[in-house]
């Protein structure tokens, strides 16, 4: 059995924010489906679009009044100093955002049985000097970089367009723009009565080349990895590497880089220290490893119904488009399909947690992790990931 070796990978040139603190004052961070339930979040007030229409909602406050919006199936409300977009259908099915983070932390399906189930995992905590620490979700974690070696990550957005109807389908458009770099990202969320859709557009208007490194990040709600199996990776090649570090990663304290062999330890910092993407060919280091290591790295998958109960930390290539996760223990299943990227990263945080808690979830990610994307002058790439609930 191969011996998996654990540590963070962090982008230094994707990420502007620090890393979230878990640290709290006498709060753990625990599950929520929806920001009101935590207590110290509970006290949520009506955000007039007014407040925001000079940083998250210029455009839509111009083309669009509160109850013209309210009546498209979007309604807004404020925690703390984030407005929370919510897109509603009629059948039941809901999802929430956060501006201006795009942070998506909610995705509620309806299911056979007429109730709803929430298929995303989200942590909140307090900080110790107050507000809250949000964490998990659906999230971008996009780098950009020019031929300059000028880069840029889109981690603050505004709201663009609203679409739809509450009846079958609404649309929102997020967007945030570089003028150094001369890029804009579209982020594009749909909500259908089955399906989540997290869509993004990438405009390259420099006359040079820009590489487009990382990914869409999605935590998907488990009752514990030990219940959950992830169908359809058979004869996928897979290549071990430390959990991926974002604003929104939950990260399982006892994977935050407790290695004892210095010789994994000193594979893993060469293969993932290297800030400049377009210099970096993974395949090449890996190649420069000792051949015991080398081995213990990479694979292929033989399990067409893998168990995820064991700590694992994979970037998967050649991996289907479709993915579907089955939960046991919530007698529930998801599609995850896959558009544009190439890579398929999966982190399980492992069953030695209690069931039902802040560490049951499975991380799903579409990526541009091994290998960037060039994306040549006056030219779009478009890459997603969609969440389906067969269940309904």
């Amino acid at each position: 059995m191969m011996a998996i070796v654990y540590s963070c990978l962090s982008f230094p040139n994707f990420i502007s924010c620090p890393i979230v603190n878990m640290a709290v004052k006498n709060i753990s961070p625990r599950p929520c489906n929806l920001l009101g339930t935590i207590p110290y979040l509970s006290q949520k007030r009506e955000f007039p679009l007014l407040a925001v229409a000079s940083t998250c909602c210029p455009q839509i406050y111009e083309d669009h009044s509160e109850s013209e919006l309210r009546a498209l199936g979007v309604t807004f409300s404020g925690v703390g100093d984030s407005c929370v977009v919510r897109m509603a259908l009629e059948n039941g099915s809901a999802a929430n955002l956060m501006l201006p983070s795009g942070l998506i932390t909610s995705f509620k399906a309806q299911m056979w049985h007429g109730g709803t189930t929430e298929v995303l995992h989200t942590l909140v905590s307090e900080r110790e000097n107050g507000g809250a620490v949000i964490q998990g979700g659906l999230s971008l974690a996009l780098g950009c970089e020019n031929n300059a070696g000028v880069s840029w990550s889109p981690n603050a957005w505004a709201l663009h367009q609203v679409n739809g109807t509450p009846q079958e389908s609404i649309q929102v458009e997020l967007i945030s723009r570089n003028e150094q770099v001369n890029a804009q990202v579209k982020h594009i969320i749909t909500l259908r009565r089955d399906l989540l859709t997290s869509e993004i557009l990438v405009s390259n208007s420099s006359t040079s080349s820009l590489h487009i490194s990382g990914s869409l990040i999605c935590h998907l709600t488990v009752s514990t990895p030990d219940a959950t199996y992830a169908i359809g990776l058979e004869g996928s090649d897979f290549f071990i590497r430390p959990p991926l570090v974002s604003n929104f990663s939950i990260i399982p304290p006892d994977l935050k880089g407790n290695d004892r062999d210095p010789r994994k330890s000193w594979a893993f910092n060469k293969l993932f220290s290297k800030l400049n993407a377009r210099a970096w060919n993974a395949e090449d280091v890996v190649e420069t490893l000792p051949r015991d290591i080398k081995e213990e790295l990479e694979g292929e998958e033989d399990d067409n119904y893998k168990h995820l109960t064991e700590k694992s930390s994979r970037i998967y290539t050649n991996a289907p488009r479709n993915l579907t996760i089955m939960d046991r223990g919530r007698r529930n299943s998801v599609t995850v399909r896959r558009n544009g990227f190439e890579e398929l990263y999966i982190f399980s945080p492992g069953s030695e947690h209690e069931w039902y808690n802040k560490y049951s979830f499975i991380c799903i990610s579409h990526a541009a992790l091994l290998e960037s994307i060039i994306l040549n002058a006056q030219t779009e790439w478009r890459g997603g990931l969609q969440l389906w609930n067969p269940n309904s």
